[in-house]
């Protein structure tokens, strides 16, 4: 609420337009109300609101972590309808230091304490965080001098969520030292110096790395050298661009393929699946990031839309098209075999198809008039989302 009404006075300031949306999850029976209530307050302040249904969210293991996947996606889905717009989010000072502990208690590195981002991008959206420097209790204040009231989330209270349980031990710490705004301040002494390693981890990929029709290939000779922290942040950032992944894998699984790809006397000649990605070490020379078909065989697209949040297809669409990863049809294209390219990757790169009907497959040679790109920004996969 708080986000909502300051967007609105910024707005009046400089003739911009606000819109605004609430995500009903479907898994309390009092969000309809809340979300019409939120509705209510919008058209009193001269705002376009939408409340955003999620279906078929059960509970059970990691819902928070499930719900917030299928926020992400339909406020993405929402402002794609607004040419992209900004989507600002009200995470605040107290949001950071209560991150922060449960990334210390769950054992996570720097990237994991580092200070959420004030911007980032997810499903080719942009969000910004405004409140990041705020507290709770500074907004609520705010708030009430604005005579707004607003409606707390029973969740926010339930400790069977670890969230709760560090919100909760929140004030005993404050009474050591370690109050909201020193943990806050160490994590965002720790984002700077993710930011530096980030920096460094594009050097290397600027000189180890070359992107060949929606795959990475990795150049060892170039690799090795660098030290290990920056080889596991190469990995990942790779395992990101390919897979479309937010978040990184598990620590246990990013050492079992850093024995793969990052030792110099790693196995050779070997394959393997993770996050989506198919990761193909040969000899001493290359690895190949490439995506994996079994990930993307279901993905379906209308024709003009971008198909796997990563390519692109220009050419003559029509509403009888679709896009679908080539799969098997690449026996369809004589011609694949002259691209240069591994059979495996060229399975998972979009095809247009009526029916079942293979069209074109642009990455194989079947252009037909199509032309596919990759748009996914590589810079922003650098670190995974927060």
């Amino acid at each position: 609420m708080a986000l909502l009404r300051g967007a609105v006075e910024l707005a009046r300031t400089n003739d911009s337009v606000v819109y605004a949306a609430t995500v009903d999850h479907g898994l309390r029976p009092e969000a309809r109300e809340e979300a019409a209530w939120v509705a209510q307050v919008c058209a009193d302040l001269g705002v376009q609101h939408k409340v955003l249904k999620i279906p078929d969210l059960p509970h059970g293991t990691a819902l928070p972590a499930r719900a917030r996947d299928a926020r992400y996606r339909a406020l993405s889905d929402w402002a794609a309808t607004f040419k992209n717009l900004p989507v600002l989010l009200g995470h605040t000072r107290d949001d950071v230091a209560e991150t922060f502990l449960m990334r210390i208690a769950r054992g996570a590195g720097t990237t994991g304490l580092a200070q959420m981002a004030h911007e980032f991008d997810r499903h080719g959206v942009r969000y910004w965080r405004p409140l990041l420097q705020l507290t709770r209790p500074t907004l609520r204040s705010w708030l009430e001098e604005q005579g707004q009231t607003w409606v707390n989330d029973p969740t926010n209270d339930d400790d069977a969520y670890d969230r709760v349980k560090m919100r909760n031990l929140l004030p005993l710490l404050a009474e050591t030292g370690l109050s909201v705004d020193k943990l806050a301040s160490a994590a965002g002494k720790i984002r700077d110096a993710e930011t530096a390693l980030d920096e460094s981890t594009l050097d290397i990929l600027n000189v180890a790395v070359v992107l060949e029709a929606g795959d990475a290939v990795l150049d060892l000779s170039k690799f090795h050298a660098s030290s290990f922290e920056r080889r596991r942040r190469v990995i990942m950032a790779l395992l990101r661009w390919v897979g479309g992944k937010a978040y990184d894998p598990r620590g246990t699984e990013q050492w079992r393929l850093l024995q793969i790809v990052g030792r110099v006397e790693g196995p050779k000649n070997v394959t393997r699946t993770l996050s989506g990605v198919l990761i193909t070490r040969k000899d001493d020379e290359f690895v190949r990031f490439s995506r994996e078909f079994n990930a993307v065989k279901d993905t379906q697209t209308p024709c003009g839309e971008i198909w796997d949040n990563r390519w692109a297809l220009e050419g003559p669409h029509a509403p009888n098209l679709t896009v679908r990863a080539l799969g098997e049809h690449i026996k369809d294209v004589a011609g694949w075999r002259e691209t240069g390219l591994p059979r495996a990757s060229l399975m998972a790169t979009p095809a247009v198809f009526d029916g079942e009907t293979l069209i074109s497959a642009p990455i194989a040679g079947l252009q037909n008039g199509f032309n596919a790109r990759i748009v996914a920004d590589f810079t922003s996969f650098l670190r995974g989302i927060d």
